[in-house]
């Protein structure tokens, strides 16, 4: 996957907590840098996905209201040595 390359998690009608535990899930099978974006029509995404960064290391990149749906980018934190 290339740097423009940023792969789409369509999490639309998924209710609170299955945004969150879907995109933790998600990450874990990625590289450490790697960016998804996440769209999701759970009004309370955009309370929990940002806390979910902030508890987890991964950066928030960005967070967009859409027309009936939210759209965040995230990058996944970089592993941390043992």
């Amino acid at each position: 996957m290339s740097g423009s390359d940023i792969e789409t998690l369509d999490l639309r009608g998924l209710k609170c907590p299955l945004p969150v535990l879907r995109t933790r899930k998600h990450l874990r099978g990625l590289a450490s840098g790697a960016r998804i974006r996440i769209e999701t029509t759970d009004p309370l995404a955009v309370i929990d996905i940002p806390h979910f960064c902030r508890e987890d290391g991964h950066q928030l990149v960005s967070a967009d209201a859409m027309e009936g749906c939210h759209a965040f980018i995230i990058e996944k934190a970089v592993a941390k040595n043992s």
